[in-house]
């Protein structure tokens, strides 16, 4: 009898040993797994039937929230977005049918509630009985006054415009042309919500991703950045370089010269050919670095990663394919001011600027400030961080120089002057996408940073060459009035 008391006690024991493992290999071990199947509505509908905490600016202006639905709707809670469109490439959307994307995405845990540091102060909770919400908020960097600056600045043009602190990589603003309002994607009426989602899927711009972040395009000469503190840090060019006055080049390999912009003749010191934004001197400089010393220098400004922001999906600005690269020196000097295959996203250009402007440091950039619980007490702040070092501080300093001229005396001086006086830092770019003799086509950029002794905001403004009105203006002339106009409302305060 006893043995056979033992053989049952063993084999319960056995099963209970089995049903433990198989329950925290399902519930634990395969918890993510499981609920981001498409057939495992469960946990989700759960999250729609408890309340899910706000997102907010640094300005304090409610930008997500959940309402309550009537009675006799299919969930208890709607997500709503009070700006609309302001800020949907951001906050992204949250739905039931079609997943979340933005900031509802990346901060899910904390808005639900159901982070370790959440779930532990609810703790009490259980002992006392108390019926709790115990959503969290995320308070964004971003502020919407210069927000609603940077859209009206850039109108119903396609492009984008990012604002950032150049000291904390922290973002003020960034706004794509064209947006969507995720209100319409949220839409309880799942049909009508997929119609949405379609038409916006199959929109010219591509208005689900974001200009700013998402997408990548030829820089032109904003590039000349990159190419000058590569070359002023490998020591092969310095402020006493001079090149001739020419409007024509002939480089390796090939016969078919490069030219400046407009056909133009240029020439002279470091700091006029910047100013003036000459094509030859940076095809020349391109050649003098080489294949290897070019690539590794712009490996050095974190081309060619997605670039390290807290939201999902970033893309990777791009210098073009490397291959045989030392039998196309041709392509090497055109890539030299921003032109080929090189390809930058906008807010890595923003970073470029902040770069220069925090003496060489660039710094991870982010939207989310802090995470808060219900309470509002801080569950965790972002603390600033720098992600590369592609430039020493002299050589920063000296780019801040070429940079200022460029705004006084360059191709900048006709629309960047700021507000009260206050000294700005530029550089233009006007990226030509068309072949020798086809029809204008162009995209235009500026980046800039101000006050340039004290650097407190980089900007970075792209418009793309959608139309002939577009490519027949320049980046000082197109982007430069929407860098001055959100730069004046950066530093007037505010936020």
């Amino acid at each position: 009898m006893n043995r056979q008391i033992r053989q049952l006690a063993g084999g319960l024991m056995a099963c209970y040993v089995v049903l433990f493992v198989a329950l925290n290999y399902w519930q634990v071990g395969r918890q993510e797994e499981l609920n981001a199947r498409f057939d495992n509505t469960r946990a989700i509908r759960r999250e729609f039937e408890s309340p899910r905490g706000p997102i907010v600016t640094i300005d304090g202006v409610t930008v997500a929230e959940s309402v309550e639905n009537p009675e006799g709707s299919q969930f208890r809670y709607q997500r709503v977005y009070p700006t609309g469109d302001l800020f949907g490439h951001i906050t992204g959307y949250y739905t039931f049918a079609f997943g979340s994307t933005g900031v509802e995405r990346t901060e899910n845990d904390v808005l639900t509630g159901e982070t370790a540091q959440q779930q532990i102060r609810a703790l009490p909770d259980l002992v006392t009985g108390r019926n709790r919400d115990d959503s969290g908020s995320v308070r964004l960097t971003l502020r919407n006054d210069l927000q609603a600056v940077a859209r009206e600045a850039l109108g119903d043009r396609q492009g984008s415009v990012v604002v950032i602190e150049p000291k904390t990589g922290a973002v003020k603003a960034m706004w794509s042309f064209p947006g969507f309002d995720p209100n319409l994607v949220t839409n309880p009426d799942f049909e009508e919500a997929r119609a949405v989602l379609t038409f916006l899927e199959n929109y010219p711009g591509d208005p689900l991703l974001a200009n700013a972040y998402q997408q990548r395009y030829m820089p032109g000469s904003s590039f000349k950045v990159l190419t000058t503190g590569i070359a002023l840090q490998d020591g092969v060019i310095n402020l006493d370089t001079t090149f001739p006055d020419e409007s024509e080049f002939v480089p390796p390999q090939t016969t078919d010269p490069i030219e400046n912009f407009e056909g133009t003749t240029c020439g002279g010191d470091l700091t006029e050919v910047f100013a003036r934004s000459c094509n030859i001197p940076f095809a020349k400089i391109a050649l003098d670095l080489g294949v290897d010393r070019l690539l590794a220098g712009v490996a050095e400004w974190g081309v060619g990663e997605p670039l390290p922001i807290d939201l999902p999906r970033p893309v990777a600005s791009t210098f073009g394919s490397a291959d045989n690269l030392q039998n196309q020196l041709p392509i090497l000097a055109i890539r030299g001011f921003g032109q080929s295959e090189v390809q930058m996203v906008p807010l890595h250009m923003a970073m470029v600027a902040g770069a220069v402007a925090n003496g060489g440091q660039m710094m991870k950039p982010y939207v989310v400030d802090a995470e808060l619980d219900h309470d509002g007490n801080v569950l965790d702040v972002t603390e600033p961080e720098v992600w590369k070092t592609p430039i020493s501080p002299d050589v920063a300093l000296t780019l801040n120089g070429l940079m200022q001229e460029v705004a006084r005396s360059g191709t900048a001086s006709c629309c960047i002057a700021l507000d009260n006086g206050i000294s700005v830092a530029a550089k233009t770019g006007t990226a030509q996408l068309n072949a020798r003799g086809e029809p204008e086509r162009s995209h235009a950029w500026i980046v800039a940073f101000a006050p340039a002794e004290d650097p407190q905001y980089a900007v970075a403004v792209t418009i793309l060459g959608t139309t002939d009105e577009i490519s027949a203006s320049t980046g000082g002339r197109l982007a430069g009035p929407v860098a001055k106009t959100v730069l004046d409302a950066a530093l007037a305060g505010g936020g």
